[in-house]
Order: C-alpha cells, then structure tokens, then sequence
C-alpha cells in the first residue's frame, strides 16, 4: 500500500474494523456537542486561572501601593506582626517562609522515602492479595480529612510522641509537619507506583536475563527508568505540603517565628492567610488586610515555580519505549 493510500485510511499503523462503520448526521452531531462541551470546560479552566491572578494582584497592588511598604523589604524583612501591633506593623515575609519551609521540610523527609518504599513494594514485591488490601488502604488514609489529622497532631502526635523527645510546645512546627508529611504518603505512593508500573515488562526481562536479582532490577532498572514519574511525584507532594491550610492552622499555631527550630510554635503562609482573614482587628483597605493578598500571591509564585521546575524534570528524564 502506498503511503497516501495509508494516509486516507488512518496512517500506516491503522486495522480497518471487522465490523461495518457507518457514518451518520447523528454521529456528527453528537461528535460536535462533545467537542463544544470539551471546549467549554478548557476555557472556564482557563478563565478561572485568569481571574484568581487577576484578583492577586489587584489585591496584592494595594499593598504595595502604601508609602510605607517596598518590595525588597517585604521579600527579605526578618520581622512580621502585620495586623497585630495597632498602627504599627512589620512586613518581612520570611517569618512565615520559614514556618512554610520547616513543616515542609519535615513533611518531606517522611513522606517521600516512606512514599517511595511503599510504592515499590505494591509495583515489584507485593502479592496480589496483598496489593488488593493495602491499596485501598492507602486510599482511604488519603480520604482523611485535614481538619482530622490537625486535630490527630495536636492531640496524639505531640504529647504522645513529641513530648519523650525534648521540650515540644503545645503548638509546633515538628507536629504540623509530621501531620502534613501523612497526608502526602498516599500522594507519593500512589503516583511513584503507577511510574513504576508503567516500565515495560521486557526492561525486567532483559534484566533477570543478564542474571540481575530482583533487588538489582528494581534499584538499577526499574526506578531509573521510572524516574520522571517518580520526581513529579516528589514535586507534586512539596508542592501540596507548602499549600496544606487546615493541619498548619490548627497543629502549628499562629506565632511568626524565624527560627529553624521545629518545638516552636510557627505560622506558615497559609496559615496567616486563614487567621488574618478571620481576624476582626484586620480592617478591609488597610495594608493589613492586603498583606493577604501579597502573601497569596508570593505562595501562588512558589507552587508556580515548582509546577514549573516539574515540567521542565520531567521532559528532561521522560523515558519512551516501544
């Protein structure tokens, strides 16, 4: 067959069905509903993305717009209590980058070696029986609700835990942390496995062939090859712990700290921005209650950033096979 001819019938790869296909108004016009409907719901994902960044920065414009208060102070100020002192306020926002950086810190160093374990021991060691419980298991941790786990920090993780290490507060960042790195297991888990899974079966093949144990196939071969997947994943998972509101707000506490010291209480970005928002003292039009849209904006940035940085990773390591 020709290549034109291939071309007119789907390309070279394409099988004409055993079974007759016919061609109606009808099929055209449901086809052009789906499409329409298609289109419909990209552009209001697309408007929605507008209009959140719109509003940050119109938001966040009244904020910068006061005389007392300069971009470069407000990225490398030491010093917030916006809100609280009455006429009076600091802005440094690396208090509650900080508090921000810290519970992700050790959000991550949990939940990523505990994510990525998990998920190749469901990909390359788990019966299928037992692949069929821990699962769904992992499902529901991550059906969890967050307000639950803030609860579950605050009154498990500390004082049952914490408090035989050292001088834990009742409030602390370790806590908060330890809460939000359960909430992403789930997350990395299920993510890294379907990477996994996705390696071909003749890359195992091949290994087992050139007399390579499972151990060896797995760490030289299958998590190699799976590696743009499992770095989204990681990316994926910092990227929702900087953005966790609920368990920062009630297992972290409300004090902005710049410290790296995980007993102290802390405030994260989020966790102002719910605080301040509920605030009565914070009246609307001051630069306190626009310092939550800057703040907003700085956070929106980050998560950017690192959605970004996970583009870019994994057109670098994408691995494709035939």
């Amino acid at each position: 067959m020709s290549s034109s001819a291939a071309s007119e019938n789907g390309g070279p790869d394409y099988v004409r069905p055993n079974f007759p296909v016919k061609s109606s108004a009808r099929s055209h016009r449901n086809q052009a509903i789906m499409v329409t409907l298609l289109t419909c719901c990209a552009l209001v994902t697309l408007g929605t993305t507008i209009g959140i960044i719109y509003m940050l920065i119109k938001e966040s414009m009244g904020f910068f717009a006061s005389e007392d208060i300069d971009l470069w102070t407000f990225l490398t100020g030491t010093t917030w209590s916006v809100g609280r002192t009455q006429g009076k306020f600091e802005y440094g926002v690396w208090p509650l980058l900080s508090g921000t950086l810290r519970i992700t810190v050790i959000a991550m160093a949990l939940a990523l070696p505990l994510g990525l374990v998990t998920a190749i021991y469901l990909s390359e060691y788990a019966p299928k029986g037992v692949r069929a419980i821990l699962k769904p298991t992992l499902e529901i941790l991550a059906g969890i609700p967050t307000v639950v786990l803030g609860f579950f920090a605050v009154k498990f993780i500390t004082p049952n835990i914490l408090s035989h290490l050292g001088d834990f507060k009742t409030f602390n960042a370790a806590a908060a942390g330890i809460a939000v790195g359960i909430l992403c297991i789930p997350l990395v888990a299920s993510l890294a496995e379907d990477a996994l899974r996705a390696v071909p079966r003749t890359l195992r093949e091949g290994a087992y062939g050139l007399g390579s144990t499972k151990l060896e196939t797995t760490l030289k071969v299958i998590v190699p090859a799976a590696l743009s997947g499992i770095i989204s994943a990681f990316l994926l998972a910092v990227a929702r712990a900087i953005g966790e509101t609920m368990v920062v707000a009630l297992a972290a506490g409300s004090s902005p700290t710049f410290t790296a010291d995980p007993r102290v209480p802390s405030q994260t970005m989020t966790g102002f921005i719910v605080h301040t928002f509920k605030s009565e003292s914070v009246v609307p039009g001051t630069p306190g209650y626009y310092s939550i849209y800057a703040v907003a904006a700085l956070l929106f940035l980050i998560t950017f950033g690192i959605t970004l940085v996970g583009q870019i990773v994994r057109a670098r390591y994408r691995e494709v096979y035939n």
